[in-house]
């Protein structure tokens, strides 16, 4: 069983930005006085990588797993059996990651990786194993539990507002084809 990971520090509310000295409130069209410290894009990077580090790696390791490798067992054992197109679109991973990670893997037997109709041209089918499933039922508790400590840091007016902004920017970014995997 892996070891048991301490709660992540809360912020004090005055550490947090206010709205008189928060760089986004009356921002004008043009982002004149906009530092790239307070880009978007650079704090949710930031944030990501951030969260990935203290959140995700810590359990994907405890299980003797790569963020990658962690990232597509959980993309399979959500669907069994996938296309390898459908695995890099779900992941919204580099192609030529997925199939490093994937292939790796393969030699670990926790998925299965089958030639389509007997012929690579027509497409690679990407399958759990058993050996994978164990392992992913054995991980997602861990996993969903790191998750909900980090997610209960906000309170639940954060919550609710931070996943509805989260949405707004994919939807705003096209990204809503990940939600609706038929389109």
């Amino acid at each position: 069983m892996p070891a048991k990971k301490p709660s992540p520090p809360t912020a004090s509310p005055t550490s947090l930005a206010t709205a008189d000295d928060h760089p986004w409130v009356g921002l004008g069209e043009d982002g004149a006085g906009l530092t790239v410290d307070n880009f978007i894009t650079t704090l949710v990077v930031r944030t990501a990588n951030a969260l990935r580090r203290t959140v995700t790696l810590p359990y994907a390791e405890s299980f003797d797993l790569t963020m990658a490798e962690w990232r597509m067992l959980s993309v399979l054992a959500e669907a069994g059996s996938l296309p390898f197109s459908e695995m890099v679109r779900l992941s919204a991973t580099d192609k030529s990651l997925v199939s490093r990670t994937l292939r790796l893997l393969e030699t670990r037997n926790l998925v299965a990786l089958e030639a389509v109709n007997g012929s690579y041209r027509q497409g690679l089918e990407c399958r759990m194993t058993e050996a994978g499933a164990a392992l992913y039922r054995k991980a997602m508790p861990v996993a969903q539990k790191a998750q909900a400590d980090m997610i209960r840091v906000l309170t639940n007016n954060e919550r609710k507002v931070l996943y509805r902004t989260l949405q707004k920017l994919r939807h705003a970014c096209g990204d809503d084809d990940l939600d609706h995997p038929e389109k």
